[in-house]
C-alpha cells in the first residue's frame, strides 16, 4: 500500500501540469475524461494520441476516445486483426514516446526530492509537490535554451573559421 499524495500528470510538448493530485486513493483510469476535457477547454481541440498506462483502457474511455476521433495507445482488446503489424509499430513508438511522461517521476524523486517529502501539512505539501513539477518544467526549458544556444554559438563559430581559413589561404 502506497502512503502519501497520488499525483495524475499531463505533457504536452515539454511541459509537465499537474491534472489531480488526490490523498485518498483512487482508480487513475476514471481521470482521463475529465483531462481531456480541460484539453479540449485549453487548446480548442482533443488530442491526436493519449500516450497512458494500461488503466486507461476501459470501454468507457475507449468509447469516449473513439467517439472523439482519438488514438489511445496500447493494443486493441481482442483478437488481433489484418492490421496488427501496423497496430504494433504504432504501440512500439507509443510506448517509446510514453517514456517521456514516466521519466519525470523518476527525475522528480532522484533530482527534487519528489519522494521525501517532509512538509506536515497538506496544503504545504501540496506547495511542495507543485513547486517540483514547476522545477522540472524549467528545467526542461533552461536545457532548451541551452541547447538553442549552443547551436547558435557553434554555427557562427564555422562561419567564423571558414572566414578564417579563407583570409589564411589567400
Amino acid at each position: 500500500m502506497e502512503f502519501g499524495a497520488k499525483v495524475a500528470i499531463s505533457r504536452v510538448g515539454d511541459c509537465f501540469r499537474i491534472e489531480t493530485l488526490n490523498w485518498n486513493s483512487f482508480n487513475e483510469g476514471t481521470e482521463l475524461i475529465p483531462t481531456m476535457e480541460r484539453y479540449r477547454q485549453r487548446y480548442g481541440c482533443y488530442p491526436e494520441a493519449v500516450l497512458a498506462d494500461k488503466i486507461y483502457r476501459n470501454r468507457t474511455n475507449l468509447a469516449f476516445c473513439k467517439e472523439h476521433g482519438v488514438r489511445l495507445s496500447d493494443p486493441h482488446l481482442g483478437r488481433p486483426g489484418p492490421s496488427a503489424q501496423a497496430d504494433r509499430k504504432t504501440a512500439r513508438s507509443d510506448n517509446a514516446a510514453r517514456n517521456g511522461i514516466e521519466s519525470p517521476f523518476g527525475i522528480g524523486k532522484r533530482r527534487y526530492g519528489l519522494g521525501r517529502i517532509m512538509a506536515k501539512l497538506r496544503c504545504k505539501a501540496e506547495s511542495v509537490i507543485a513547486m517540483q513539477f514547476l522545477l522540472l518544467n524549467l528545467d526542461g526549458r533552461v536545457r532548451t535554451l541551452a541547447l538553442a544556444l549552443f547551436h547558435w554559438l557553434l554555427a557562427d563559430w564555422n562561419c567564423f573559421s571558414r572566414r578564417w581559413q579563407v583570409s589564411c589561404v589567400a
